[in-house]
């Protein structure tokens, strides 16, 4: 047999190995722009939220600061774009913002049909309801010729009307534009039910009720929602920076890595996943478009994965969530990330 074939595969091969591993220029205009154009939410507490001198916080407002540390050695350069769900994904598109991480359910249609790659899942989460405990409901099921009030383009609005489809169950969904306008309908009295991610519930009910204590939260979910970054497709570097960036922050958890001991892990630590991690023996950051201390900025500036999920939406943070699921793979939960390697 000719060697012709086995010479063209070589050469093929050879051209694969040699052609650039990165495209697109998302990551050289955010260099020279000086900032990092996040897309956020409005204002969901636990994710992204400012406060009365416009500082923003929560997990998804990390994710952003993170980024800016890694990419300019800076964790306040974000310019955060507050963008509700019709204009978040127009926003993206266009390069308005070079990132949306507001609190964004990942599915086929949104991964497959807009132009998006999503990165990694950040939270999992599920939809839920809110309901007066006057009305004494314990399950969504009971909540035949209800109205129910839902923010309209969202995941939500369709689940909501997929759920009571399946179980026969007539409703009527008060569909809302804004999510303010929608959360202040249902507790002025507008509905008997207020439908989004259980996250949100649990922030709704704590900072915006009148006595948090009147509203519970019911146990069924009726839905999976996986909450992540997502950029645009056609540039892999800049893909690649928003994952690894956020793997980091998991990795450091599972080895220990924390705000306050990092510096003394940098400059002690004989671990060599360690090491890798903060660049003292590897330097992975040429691999990505950045300096050896990329991942070391992210978790000096906003502390490790665990960090994050405490301050913000944990236990001891005012939506007083439990791990659960998003626990690390270890401990039972679904967080997991390649090896910073």
């Amino acid at each position: 047999m000719s060697r012709f074939p086995f010479r063209l595969a070589a050469a093929l091969l050879a051209f694969v190995l040699a052609a650039p591993a990165f495209a697109g220029k998302t990551l050289d205009t955010i260099k020279q722009r000086g900032t990092i154009n996040c897309g956020v939410s409005t204002g969901v507490a636990g994710f992204s939220a400012p406060d009365s001198q416009g500082n923003w916080s929560g997990l998804d407002a990390d994710t952003c600061h993170a980024l800016a540390a890694a990419v300019l050695g800076d964790a306040k350069k974000v310019n955060f774009v507050p963008l509700n769900a019709q204009q978040r994904f127009a926003a993206l598109q266009s390069g308005e913002v070079d990132l949306l991480a507001r609190n964004t359910t990942w599915t086929l249609t949104r991964d497959a049909s807009l132009g998006f790659h999503f990165t990694t899942v950040t939270y999992y989460d599920g939809q839920g309801f809110l309901v007066p405990k006057k009305l004494k409901i314990t399950s969504p099921k009971q909540l035949k010729n209800a109205e129910v009030c839902v923010q309209s383009g969202t995941t939500n609005e369709k689940n909501v009307a997929d759920y009571f489809r399946a179980q026969n169950i007539k409703v009527k969904t008060v569909v809302f534009e804004g999510f303010e306008a929608s959360f202040k309908a249902f507790f002025a009295g507008r509905c008997q039910a207020y439908t989004t991610d259980v996250s949100g519930l649990a922030g709704l009910r704590n900072k915006e009720a009148k006595n948090p204590d009147d509203y519970v939260i019911l146990p069924d979910l009726i839905s999976k929602e996986p909450l992540g970054p997502l950029v645009r497709r056609g540039d892999d570097e800049w893909f690649a920076d928003v994952k690894w960036v956020i793997y980091a922050l998991i990795e450091a958890e599972e080895n220990g890595l924390t705000q306050a001991n990092v510096d003394e892990q940098k400059a002690n630590s004989k671990d060599p996943v360690v090491q890798r991690i903060l660049g003292t023996s590897e330097d992975t950051g040429k691999l990505l478009g950045l300096d050896k201390d990329w991942a070391y900025r992210a978790i000096k500036a906003v502390g490790n994965y665990g960090e994050i999920f405490e301050r913000n939406v944990g236990p001891k943070s005012v939506l007083k969530l439990p791990r659960g699921a998003n626990n690390l793979w270890s401990k039972g939960g679904l967080i997991y990330a390649p090896p910073v390697r």
